[in-house]
């Protein structure tokens, strides 16, 4: 059983390693089978000017091994001149990786997935920052009453693939500008699209299994706002679902992770509201200090395992020597890994714990 945990990470590994330059700083999930196909609906109108929309598009929840639909949503830009590069799905040797979406002064590769709205697979044509000033090309993007609009008609083939590569997935590789865009500065998923995200994950009809691939809010005109006249429901399913045929069964056994490398990225801590601005403050300089610390950890681990790999290489180690040092390396990443939970769970506990004040 050992073996196989090891070969699976180690598989893993690779598969990150030779994911394609533009998105590989950005994986944080592998899955087995592939998400729904993209459902069918219409964009709310614009709730004003310096909005940038943000596609839906399905996530993953581990805990219900359900995929779940995340609305698409207008979106501040975080700073003027950035544009959104929209999470996205890929195959590759055997799983789907997700790859995150960020905010930056170029539109960056996106698996080539079609999701309408101006993000047709490549670039992004329903809008251009132009003076400081957001123009929207009201072609693609549904706006009213916003005098910063052009007409730039495209023609599109609608395909609703939610996944780049493998069995009916889409065909398309980063392009030089793309490769160029990995290299800009970068801005992960603002506040509002966080708790965006964390809304649809409590909702139970967002859930695949539930809605059969036709969500009853497909898109939102602000982050978070799951209800009123600017809710938008799905017309129908991009394709007919399928769920994977041992969905609801006992999930199989997990690869457990042999290197820090191949442990997911740790989760930036939400800033903490317990209502005390004092006590809040305090908190979060904690948790930043916490996230560092253990960043730092993992960063030394995977050092002093990548020292030991080369120094076996150097010594032509033997197969038998190889694997025992790979299950050294396992238990110390698992050592870790109970390490930080322990830390993070004492921190919570400390900000969940009554000051004794009035």
């Amino acid at each position: 059983m050992r073996i196989t945990a090891l070969l699976g990470t180690l598989l893993i590994a690779l598969f990150v390693a030779i994911t394609p330059t533009a998105s590989s700083a950005q994986i944080r999930i592998t899955v087995g089978f592939g998400p729904p196909a993209l459902p069918v609906y219409e964009q709310p109108v614009c709730p004003g000017d310096g909005y940038i929309w943000t596609p839906g598009y399905w996530a993953w929840d581990s805990d219900d091994e359900d995929y779940y639909w995340v609305p698409g949503t207008w979106v501040l830009a975080p700073e003027v001149g950035y544009l959104w590069t929209p999470p996205w799905w890929g195959w590759d040797g055997g799983v789907f990786l997700f790859h995150e979406g960020f905010w930056g002064p170029h539109i960056g590769f996106y698996g080539g997935i079609d999701y309408g709205f101006g993000y047709f697979g490549v670039g992004f044509v329903g809008g251009r920052w132009d003076g400081g000033h957001f123009f929207y090309n009201s072609a693609v993007a549904n706006v009213v009453n916003i005098r910063n609009v052009y007409v730039d008609r495209v023609n599109v083939t609608v395909n609703h693939i939610s996944f780049n590569g493998g069995e009916g997935g889409i065909v398309a590789r980063p392009t030089a500008a793309d490769e160029i865009a990995e290299h800009d500065r970068h801005i992960g998923a603002v506040a509002a699209q966080t708790e965006h995200i964390n809304a649809a994950r409590a909702n139970r009809e967002m859930r695949a299994s539930v809605n059969q691939g036709r969500p009853s809010i497909a898109a939102t005109a602000r982050p978070g706002e799951f209800s009123g006249h600017d809710v938008v429901a799905a017309r129908e399913a991009g394709a007919p679902y399928h769920p994977p045929a041992n969905h609801g069964a006992a999930p199989a056994e997990r690869p457990t992770a042999t290197h820090p490398n191949d442990l997911p990225a740790l989760e930036h801590p939400a800033a903490p509201n317990t209502g005390n601005a004092k006590a809040d403050q305090k908190y979060q300089k904690q948790q930043e200090d916490l996230y560092n610390k253990q960043n730092q950890e993992r960063q030394k681990l995977q050092q002093q395992q990548d020292r030991e790999h080369q120094q076996a290489a150097r010594n032509n180690a033997s197969e038998a020597d190889k694997q025992q040092m790979e299950q050294r390396h396992q238990q110390q990443t698992q050592q870790m890994v109970q390490k930080h939970t322990q830390q993070r769970q004492q921190l919570q506990q400390r900000m969940a714990a009554p000051s004794g004040r009035k």
